[in-house]
């Protein structure tokens, strides 16, 4: 065995077969997953370093011989990731973003190199020896692996995510056969594989052997095309030896039956008729390729792909891409495929107004895309590619520009490309991702393009366009963004020279990562999506990314969780910036999904009222208008609802008449006469719902809905003031007013429950974007149209923290009390800082309720945003469920409140949080009304807001944690137990951007310093 097979640069050698379709057909084949012996190596064998990698004694390449003894190995299933399996025996998962976990020394990697060793016996029918050729295919194997069959070396693979198949012609045998695969965790690939994501060795895709039958096909792409006249167009390419001719294609359903004598013989067939595959109405129709061995089943989809100037169509109409980035990952089986939960994943991702999928950052499992084809996808395929950790050391060495790693490049693109070319779904290819640039990506888009001049070819790094039909970006400000979208010719785009931006202009745009999705938010996703439409050269994006990657794993309690960077020993690794999706790892769907859902509907509704004046804004007729953004489909699947609420409760409801509203155009619809009851604050809510179930939702899904305000109401606050005769009060003084006991001038009691508060809080369990470094300045000194121009800021937490905002401690200034009120002033302030916070809390019994009026006061000298500003309340600890009139039901922030609407909800208090992965801020329901707690099933207490002298109401978290204790904790189930619940009610919270990795706040939704007031009721439950 020679020592430099694993710092080949190469793409592998042996009985390798050339690239092909994944095709579905009779030929004879059989499945090798299962139960495999296994034992783990610490070290690759044969190399220098490599002492006691083998037991003493044994050859290096023994594992291969037939006669070899594996009965004392373990066993482990075939498909999976060793790391995932042995509870540590076998090492444990490595996660890193940019890092590489080794050293950077390409081609080289560290002797200390775990190795798995895998074995097992098939047989194979004696029926078998009269095939042409037996073909052993590896779906998925990280990262370089060798193989043996019958003692004999077949090759070695890499590509990690490729499928490689061998001839194992000779090798095999009718009866017993004996395989084996060694595979190595590091390799010259694992420099091409630096992908944001977990390190998860082993054989963890389907092995197969398939018996090729003489006379069949080796190849089939069945390019399904429209002609500009409307036509279906098929353009076969056929792949087999001169004895397979006749071959017949047949599609029965389009009345297809062509045979062709022979291969000079294949040629296009036009077929009138067609329904055209899209992501909205995905048509296939179902064809065999049959010839005189073999006969293969594939499913068209008759579509076509052009670039006109800066718009990228399908089917000549512009596409807006409503993507997300996808990893394949699942808590318990990492990357091992599982059909029905990754069809569960993208009926979610429908549900959720998702179209478009980038395979970041390599091919999926081949089913993933037979499911897009079925259920309508638009999908960028990203070959397996990514150089992301030579950016350490300024590119120095990167494999993009280096000759002696071009024929991995091609050899890489060309097995992407040729698996998937029968997709429809597949609209472009991608050369892969964060691997700067070079030559060699040259190559490969070049390749690509005589290959397949159908599709256009993406890669982000391209920044000059220099070899991709589109430009893209990664996290580019919304005034960037916008100066992309206008023919804005005075403006230079990134690393780009003026002659480079007129080019990139002249093309499509597409943001390939953006609103990345890490823990509470992403914000501001409306402020992208209005670009889309205000600029046709914008076609949308790809959030960051579409699922948390946690890993399920316990503490040495036996505590399961979901396990993020650092929680496996890593030497090296990035956190938990692995767990920035949508969806949790538990495949809950977060809030930021569904803001993403509202935002992005591919139908949009508004409701007007045609004669309102601003002496009387509630006179008029109403009218609603529906909007079609959609690519291909009108809006007759579609029932409108509405319904009328007063204070949160249902007064009438009803449906509109249908409307099929065409693609691209909006109609106006006037709405009937709606019965307005009197009194209350009166709501207009309409629903765009499916009339009929789809494969992906029941009948009744919402798709998009609007809310319009019929009639302003609200609680009106009294005059609050002490009376003239007053007199302070000391420590010792106890004054009851209504429901509330107060002691020296602090809350001791309410509703006849101990209570703390309130106290001043300006500090919230910092999110992963607080924790972010953003763009620009956070003091925002400068425009923030060249934010980003400069330096990152420091994160918000590290500025929060270093002026005390989670250690505020405070001074009483005043207590006096007068005929049923008490005023108090306290000055909060924190240690070593002067800049300081005056709260007058002013408590009155008016007509026998109770009413806190609380004036908030910031000093001079605070030259930063806050988090927040509100009071918090320590209650009880049996405090567990909330009944609120105000919006939800989920969580909602200043700039993330598209889903929220306003109505009457109820949660229990573990349902009010949400549990990312790193406890952070959550919870926070805007604009408040009435808010009842309860304990178990008896109310507590009522608490009713009233709007300030700026229309403000304020918002309230009711949780089992507080900011400071949610700082502190790296996991949930590192939460202390409490012996209080906390109710935060807030004047205001800050945004919450992207600035884990992309914008920071838009400013008009970071806090700035200012006075506010709150102004409560408190009434006892009853």
């Amino acid at each position: 065995m020679t020592v430099d097979y694993l710092t080949d640069r190469g793409p592998g050698r042996g009985a390798r077969r050339p690239a092909r379709s994944r095709l579905h057909g009779d030929a004879p084949s059989m499945s090798l997953n299962g139960s495999w012996r296994f034992r783990l190596l610490p070290a690759a064998p044969g190399h220098p370093g490599a002492a006691g990698a083998l037991p003493p004694g044994e050859a290096d390449e023994a594992v291969g011989a037939v006669e070899f003894d594996d009965a004392d190995w373990d066993r482990i299933e075939v498909p999976s990731h060793w790391v995932l399996h042995g509870d540590g025996r076998y090492g444990r998962p490595i996660y890193t973003n940019v890092q590489f976990p080794f050293p950077i020394d390409p081609p080289h990697v560290p002797d200390e190199n775990p190795t798995g060793d895998y074995r097992r016996e098939f047989h194979i029918d004696e029926s078998w020896d009269g095939a042409a050729a037996i073909v052993l295919r590896f779906d998925g194997v990280e990262s370089r692996y060798k193989v043996w069959v019958n003692g004999d070396e077949i090759g070695v693979g890499t590509g990690s995510r490729l499928v490689q198949e061998f001839d194992v012609t000779r090798a095999v045998q009718p009866g017993r056969n004996v395989i084996a695969v060694r595979v190595h965790q590091w390799s010259a690939g694992s420099y091409l594989e630096d992908q944001d994501q977990w390190w998860l060795p082993g054989i963890f895709r389907d092995v197969t052997l398939q018996a090729r039958p003489v006379g069949g096909i080796d190849d089939a792409w069945l390019d399904a095309g429209l002609t500009p006249g409307g036509d279906g167009l098929i353009t076969p390419e056929i792949t087999a030896s001169d004895d397979a001719y006749p071959v017949r294609l047949r599609v029965p359903e389009l009345e297809i039956d062509v045979e062709w004598a022979g291969p000079d013989d294949v040629g296009p067939v036009r077929v009138p008729g067609v329904r055209p595959w899209t992501a909205e109405t995905p048509t296939l129709y179902g064809a065999t390729v049959s010839s005189v061995g073999e006969t293969l089943s594939l499913r068209l989809g008759f579509r076509s792909v052009r670039i006109s100037g800066d718009r990228f169509l399908v089917n000549g109409q512009r596409v807006v891409f409503h993507g997300v980035n996808r990893h394949e990952t699942a808590p318990e089986r990492g990357r091992v495929f599982d059909e029905e939960w990754v069809r569960r994943d993208l009926e979610m991702m429908k549900r959720f107004g998702v179209n478009a999928i980038r395979t970041s950052h390599y091919p999926p499992h081949p089913r993933v895309l037979d499911l897009a084809d079925e259920m309508g996808f638009w999908v960028v395929l990203e070959c397996d590619l990514e150089t992301h950790g030579f950016e350490r050391v300024g590119w120095a060495q990167n494999p993009s520009d280096d000759p002696a790693w071009r024929e991995a490049y091609l050899d890489r693109i060309e097995r992407t490309v040729e698996r998937d070319k029968n997709h429809p779904s597949v609209v472009m290819w991608s050369l892969g991702n964060e691997s700067a640039t070079g030559e060699n990506l040259a190559a490969m888009a070049a390749w690509v393009h005589g290959r397949d001049p159908g599709r256009p070819v993406h890669y982000e790094g391209d920044y000059r366009g220099e070899y991709t039909d589109v430009y893209s970006r990664m996290y580019s400000s919304i005034p960037e963004t916008a100066s992309i979208g206008r023919d804005d010719a005075t403006s230079l785009v990134l690393h780009c020279t003026a002659p480079e931006s007129a080019r990139q202009r002249t093309k499509p745009f597409i943001l390939c990562e953006y609103i990345h999705a890490m823990g509470n938010g992403p914000g501001a996703i409306d402020q992208y999506e209005d670009l889309v439409w205000r600029y046709p050269r914008l076609h949308g994006g790809f959030v960051w990314e579409w699922r948390d990657h946690g890993l399920l794993t316990r503490d040495e309690n036996g505590t399961e969780f979901f396990g993020y960077g650092g929680d496996f020993g890593e030497v090296v690794h990035d956190g938990n910036f692995i767990m920035d999706g949508m969806v949790l790892s538990d495949s809950t769907p977060s809030p930021g999904l569904y803001e993403y859902k509202q935002v992005v509907a591919p139908v949009q509704l508004a409701v007007e009222r045609s004669a309102a004046t601003c002496s009387d804004p509630d006179a008029g007729a109403l009218a609603l208008t529906v909007t079609n953004r959609r690519h291909t489909a009108d809006t007759a699947d579609l029932e409108l609802r509405w319904r009328v609420e007063v204070d949160g409760r249902k007064a009438a409801d009803g449906v509109l008449d249908p409307l099929a509203v065409p693609v691209g155009e909006s109609r106006l619809v006037q709405l009937p006469d709606l019965p307005v009851p009197t009194g209350g604050e009166v709501w207009l809510t309409i629903e765009a719902v499916l009339r009929e179930a789809t494969a992906w939702a029941p009948a009744g899904h919402q798709v998009v809905f609007t809310q319009f305000n019929l009639r302003r109401g609200g609680l009106a606050a009294p005059r609050l003031a002490l009376a003239k005769s007053t007199h302070d009060t000391d420590a010792a003084d106890v004054v009851t007013l209504g429901p509330a006991r107060f002691e020296g001038g602090r809350l001791a009691a309410l509703a006849g429950q101990p209570v703390s508060g309130p106290r001043l809080e300006l500090w919230r369990g910092p999110t992963d974007n607080d924790r972010g470094n953003g763009r620009g300045s956070y003091e925002r000194v400068e425009p923030w149209e060249n934010a980003g121009n400069g330096e990152p800021a420091p994160p918000y937490d590290e500025i929060w923290r270093a002026r005390g905002l989670d250690r505020l401690v405070a001074r009483v200034e005043s207590t006096r009390a007068g005929e049923n009120a008490l005023h108090v002033r306290r000055r909060w302030s924190a240690a070593n800082e002067s800049a300081s916070v005056v709260v007058d809390e002013l408590w009155q019994v008016v007509d026998g309720e109770l009413w806190l009026r609380a004036d908030i006061a910031p000093s001079r000298g605070w030259d930063i945003v806050w988090p927040r500003v509100g009071l918090r309340f320590d209650l009880p600890a049996d405090v567990d469920r909330a009944a609120w009139f105000g919006t939800g039901p989920l969580e909602s922030y200043p700039d993330s409140r598209h889903a929220a609407r306003v109505g009457r909800f109820a949660a229990g208090i573990d349902e009010l949080s949400v549990p990312y992965a790193r406890p952070q801020e959550t919870g926070h329901r805007s604009d408040v009304r009435e808010l009842t707690l309860s304990r178990g099933t008896a109310e507590y207490v009522r608490i009713d807001a009233a709007a300030d002298t700026a229309g403000r109401r304020p918002g309230f978290t009711l949780t089992r944690h507080t900011g400071q204790q949610l700082d502190a904790a790296r996991h949930q189930h590192e939460l202390p137990e409490n012996a209080n619940t906390y109710l935060y009610i807030d004047a205001a919270q800050s945004g919450l951007g992207s600035r884990a990795c992309g914008p920071d706040v838009w400013p008009e939704h970071l806090l700035r310093p200012e006075a506010r007031t709150l102004t409560l009721r408190f009434r006892a439950g009853q």
